[in-house]
């Protein structure tokens, strides 16, 4: 048996869930129905937040940028023992 439920949402995080809905070929309903269902099976409620970047870390990984792009780096490596070999130099 079906049954209707009305929620109101932030318009930008249902267009959001949308399209990923959409990108993985189900609607917003399924993607509803299915966190639904796994919220009766798991009896857990699940919910990723992310934290903002702070403007340290965004200072930081964009150094990081840069030495990459300037060839500071060493790697990739294809196996462990050039890995290690490399961090022992």
């Amino acid at each position: 048996m079906k049954t209707t439920i009305s929620v109101s949402v932030d318009k930008s995080a249902k267009e959001s869930a949308q399209a990923i809905a959409k990108s993985a070929g189900i609607t917003l309903s399924t993607l509803v129905n299915a966190y639904f269902n796994q919220v009766a099976a798991t009896r857990r409620i699940e919910i990723y937040a992310p934290e903002p970047m702070t403007p340290k870390l965004e200072k930081l990984i964009g150094k990081a940028e840069k030495e990459i792009a300037r060839g500071e780096t060493i790697g990739p490596f294809d196996n462990v023992d050039d890995f290690l070999a490399a961090l022992k130099s």
